[in-house]
C-alpha cells in the first residue's frame, strides 16, 4: 500500500510538472495535438499507478518524451506557418454575410448551438463566423446588429472604478490591494470593522474608493457604503 501511494504521488507530480511545462489551457481551448498529448499522458500515468509490476520509468520516460515533442511542435509552429497549419489545421469560415456555407460545416445543428452560445439566434445577423482551430466559434455581427455603445450615442462617460476581489475564501490577494492603492493595514481595519479576521472572509471586493462588499464565510453579507 505504501508503494502504491508513493507511485501515485510521484506520477501525479510528474504529470503536473509536464502539463505546466507544456502550458496547457482549458480543455475546450486545446489544439488537436494538445488534446492527443493530454490523453496519452493520462493513459501513461494510469499504467504505473494500476500495475505495481511495471517500473515507474515505463511511464515517466514516454511522459516526458511526449512533453518534449509538444514543446518542439510549439517551437516549429511558431517559426513556420505551414507547419502550424499542418499540425493544427486552418480556421474555417462557416457564415459569410448571413449565408451559411453548407459544405464547410455539418451538421448545422452544431452551428446553431454554437451561435446560441454567443447570444446569436439568427444567422442572418452574422457578418461572418469562423470555426477556430481549437473548435471554438468566433462571430462578428453585422454593423446594424451590433449593440449600441456609449460612444455611438455620444454620451459622456465619467471615470468608472473597476471592482476587483481583495479576499477569496480567506486568501488575501495582495496584488489587487496594491493596484487599488490599499494595503494589508486597510484590510485589517476593514475586517475589524466587521468583527472578523481576514481568514473568516469568504469574499471581499472593492475598488479605489472606500466602498466595498464583504461576505462572511457563514454567508451573511455585510455591505459598507463609503
Amino acid at each position: 500500500m505504501k508503494l502504491l501511494i508513493f507511485r501515485t504521488i510521484l506520477i501525479y507530480l510528474c504529470v503536473l510538472f509536464a502539463m505546466r511545462l507544456m502550458g496547457k489551457r482549458q480543455l475546450g481551448e486545446l489544439q488537436p495535438e494538445e488534446l492527443v498529448s493530454t490523453i496519452l499522458i493520462s493513459n501513461l500515468a494510469s499504467i504505473s499507478i494500476e500495475s505495481e509490476d511495471v517500473p515507474v520509468t515505463a511511464s515517466l520516460i514516454p511522459l516526458f518524451l511526449i512533453a518534449a515533442l509538444e514543446l518542439l511542435g510549439s517551437a516549429l509552429s511558431f517559426r513556420s506557418q505551414k507547419f502550424f497549419n499542418l499540425l493544427s489545421g486552418r480556421p474555417k469560415t462557416v457564415i459569410l454575410n448571413g449565408e451559411i456555407d453548407q459544405n464547410a460545416l455539418r451538421p448545422v445543428a452544431d452551428l446553431m448551438e454554437a451561435l446560441r452560445g454567443k447570444d446569436v439566434f439568427d444567422p442572418r445577423d452574422v457578418s461572418y463566423a469562423i470555426i477556430e482551430t481549437n473548435g471554438t466559434l468566433s462571430v462578428a455581427l453585422r454593423p446594424e446588429k451590433e449593440p449600441a455603445r456609449l460612444s455611438d450615442l455620444q454620451l459622456r462617460v465619467e471615470h468608472c472604478h473597476a471592482t476587483i476581489p481583495f479576499v477569496l475564501d480567506g486568501q488575501v490577494l495582495e496584488d489587487n490591494l496594491h493596484w487599488c492603492g490599499k494595503d494589508r493595514a486597510w484590510l485589517e481595519r476593514t475586517a475589524q470593522a466587521n468583527t472578523l479576521l481576514p481568514q473568516e472572509i469568504l469574499l471581499l471586493v472593492g475598488n479605489e474608493t472606500e466602498d466595498y462588499f464583504l461576505l462572511k464565510k457563514e454567508r451573511r453579507a455585510t455591505v459598507h457604503e463609503g
